[in-house]
Formats: structure tokens, sequence, C-alpha cells
């Protein structure tokens, strides 16, 4: 994997690293890859109980895409391939199997939000901002995932509120707003007890949550979530859940 996005995994923990501190860790085309890769990963390596993203040196999680690569830009075109690139690498981050924890510390802006607005769970410190000041910087826009993500998140008045601004929201008002699971002086501390936390539960539960939430989400009501149901009832795991219930013993989660 590019050192740009270093990825290691740990007692059931994938964790993805976007390292390019200088840079405050700006994406590029690599690293979007690296991303994708990882999420692939984490669906098909039954070691992996959670996907953790963070950023390497304590003044951003991401900054957005990195501008120089937006200098060989020469037509809409280029513009329209650029966003469906981003938007298929949210997807792909949303559609994961497993819990996905983002841990923030610094900026959170531009693509940087689309991240973490494409995970589970935010942990992020106090110092940490959020927001996407494109009118004021780029003067570029975004595509409908990355709005999409950014309504389900923020709802529409604040996201274009946001938008229509370029006013960076602090970490109080994302917590507030709910965005954020946890605020936090003790960002490792923190999110190693919210990943033990999760890594205690059910996984099949887990998932129907996720997946339910982003069929919902997609198609509204009209969402049909019935194999979810069935395959959650239909598990080894619920069946040995309720017989633990019954003789108060402790529950071992297979995720089958």
């Amino acid at each position: 994997m590019t050192g740009e996005a270093e990825t290691t995994c740990q007692g059931g923990v994938l964790t993805v690293t976007f390292n390019r501190p200088k840079q405050r860790n700006a994406m590029t085309w690599g690293m979007y890859d690296a991303l994708a890769q990882a999420c692939d990963r984490a669906d098909s390596d039954d070691a992996v109980r959670v996907l953790l993203l963070r950023g390497a040196g304590g003044r951003a999680f991401v900054a957005g895409t990195d501008i120089t690569q937006f200098a060989e830009f020469t037509t809409g075109k280029d513009g329209v391939d650029y966003e469906h690139r981003v938007s298929a690498a949210l997807d792909r981050l949303d559609a994961v199997t497993v819990p996905t924890v983002a841990s923030i510390d610094g900026y959170c802006v531009g693509g940087g939000l689309g991240i973490a607005c494409a995970v589970d769970l935010r942990i992020a410190t106090p110092r940490s901002t959020f927001g996407v000041p494109i009118a004021r910087t780029l003067g570029n826009c975004l595509s409908s995932t990355a709005l999409s993500l950014l309504v389900r998140h923020f709802g529409h008045a604040r996201t274009i509120a946001m938008l229509l601004t370029a006013r960076l929201m602090t970490a109080e008002e994302a917590h507030a707003a709910g965005f954020l699971a946890v605020l936090t002086d003790d960002l490792d501390k923190d999110t190693r007890s919210l990943i033990d936390a999760v890594l205690g539960h059910a996984p099949l539960s887990m998932w129907a949550s996720k997946e339910a939430l982003r069929r919902l989400h997609r198609d509204g009501r009209e969402a049909d979530v019935t194999d979810i149901v069935a395959r959650v009832y239909g598990s080894d795991d619920f069946r040995s859940a309720v017989s633990a219930f019954k003789t108060k013993q402790p529950v071992r989660w297979s995720g089958s």
C-alpha cells in the first residue's frame, strides 16, 4: 500500500492512516485508490471486524483533495470524471459491511468531510473543524453523492448554509448536530474504547443496522430489508444468544 495511505491490521481492526502531514493529508488519486482497496479487504478478510480511518501529524484528518492535481484539468469533463472518482470511493466506503470509524484531529474539510460522512462513527478532538469552503477557495462544486451524504448528516438547512457561507463548523457544533459520536481530549484512548465496545457486539446485528439504513437512505420508504431480517433471525448467533439469555450465560458471537 502506498506510503501516503498506510494500512495495518491488528486485533481485528484494519487501520488506514492518511499520511501526508505536510499537506494536511490532502488526498491524491493514489490515496483514493488505497482507501477503496482497504474497503475491499475489510469486506473479504474474515479477520477484520472494524475499519478505522485516521490522519497522521496531528493537524488534519483529511484537508480535501490535493489541489495541485486540479492543475491538469482543462475541460468540464475533467471535473465530471473527478467527481465520479470521488463518488465511487465514497459509495464504496459507505457500503463496507463491518463498522467503520473515523478518528479525527484537526481539519476535516472538503473531501475529508465527505470521507467522514461515509463512515458509521466519528470521534474528534475539540480543535477539529469541519466544512466545505469551496465557495471561497476553488470555486468548484460537489457531486450528488457528496451532497447526499452531507444532507444525510446535517440536513438541508445546515448543508446549504455550510456551502454558501463557506464557514467551518467547530467540533462542538458538529457534536451538537449529532455528527460526532464522541468529542474527546484523549483521542487515542477514547477511539480504542469506542472500537473495543463495537468489537464486543454481534457482527450480524451491526451489519443489519448499517445495510438497512443505507437502503432506507437510498430508496426511502420503499426499501426492502426482508433478506436482512431473514438472515439475522435465521443465524446461529441469534439462536445462541436466545439460549444464552435464558441460561444467563455470556454470548460468543461468530458472525454466522
